[in-house]
């Protein structure tokens, strides 16, 4: 092989390796502080959402914040044994580790309101969860905030600034979740998220192997119920691929059979390359920018969006002009029949 083609090649071969490497590390770091939401009001140490860290999460730790079945009530956030987990004990708790803890009593009060479908007051959370840390508020509701998008997939919004009222928005569309989610309610987008994610940053197309990689960082694994998704390789591989939300195809040629994942017509409907890419920069605490390669084919994708919308717009303004037309030509042909038969 001629001295050139051989530079070509292994320049090719060093850049696909640092672009497997910049992968693994952002998703290592989105799927740490997804799991990072997850961990219970007990953990002394929980990182702000976007913290830099790429430790593996305990298994199950997103379960851990629900109570195990997701059920709990606001008055059990507000218990003394809940008090006592968030009040300070003369010097051993600093202001930052009661602070963590409130975020966490916070994220737990917000999936409660989410499963029961209640409203978010602001006077509410004051009550049951912030109590005399009333100057930080914004810090703790920031915080959880970020920790429900990271971790579910939902984002919190105000909807009524008087009254202080927010509510829980999913990423994607509602059908998503009222599909999957009949009888408990509780936000599954995350895993979602995570997923495209995982496919857009392998170049459109993840081996099923890749998946779980990243999911078992999470506590998610393929064998285990999950208190959250229930049975996870039954939500990715079925209900998904049945919402059209992936496609989930063997390998071709494989023997054994192999499998891979990639995203579905909703998918691409229902959210974007940019979006996804939003999500996991602001798990790494950046820019989308900041990943210039999947940055310069999100913007590729937004502007062949753009143009098919405005193809689509065009179309219809056609079809309209078109259907206009036809009605004027009916109604005058209509207006010189009766004319004709009045004379």
């Amino acid at each position: 092989m001629p001295r050139g083609q051989k530079s070509k090649l292994r320049a090719r071969e060093k850049r696909r390796q640092a672009r497997a490497e910049t992968q693994g590390l952002v998703v290592a770091k989105a799927t740490g502080a997804a799991a990072a939401a997850g961990k219970s009001p007990s953990s002394e140490n929980l990182p702000a959402a976007g913290a830099r860290s790429t430790s593996e999460a305990p298994e199950g730790a997103t379960g851990a914040i629900a109570s195990g079945s997701g059920t709990s009530s606001a008055e059990n956030i507000n218990s003394p044994k809940a008090e006592s987990a968030s009040s300070p004990k003369g010097t051993e708790s600093s202001l930052s580790e009661i602070l963590n803890k409130k975020v966490v009593l916070l994220v737990q009060f917000l999936l409660q309101k989410y499963q029961k479908k209640e409203p978010i007051r602001k006077a509410d959370m004051m009550k049951f969860v912030i109590k005399q840390y009333k100057s930080h508020f914004n810090e703790i509701l920031k915080r959880a905030s970020d920790h429900m998008e990271l971790a579910f997939g939902v984002d919190l919004k105000e909807v009524d600034p008087t009254r202080h009222c927010y509510t829980l928005v999913n990423k994607l569309d509602l059908a998503y979740d009222s599909a999957l989610n009949e009888d408990e309610h509780m936000p599954k987008t995350g895993i979602l998220m995570i997923v495209l994610g995982v496919i857009f940053m392998g170049g459109n197309c993840a081996p099923e192997e890749a998946i779980w990689e990243v999911l078992n960082v999470m506590g998610i694994y393929a064998e285990r119920k999950h208190f959250i998704y229930g049975d996870p390789k039954k939500v990715l591989t079925e209900d998904l691929v049945q919402l059209k939300y992936l496609e989930y195809r063997q390998v071709a040629n494989s023997d054994p059979p192999r499998y891979e994942f990639l995203w579905g017509p909703r998918a691409h409907a229902e959210t974007s390359k940019m979006k996804v890419l939003e999500f996991l920069a602001k798990v790494h605490d950046t820019i989308p920018a900041a990943f210039p390669s999947w940055y310069e084919e999100a913007l590729r994708d937004e502007e062949e969006r753009a143009r098919a919308r405005a193809a689509s717009r065009a179309r219809n303004a056609a079809l309209a002009s078109a259907r206009s037309a036809a009605l004027a030509s009916a109604r005058s042909r209509a207006t010189a029949s009766s004319s004709s038969q009045a004379k």
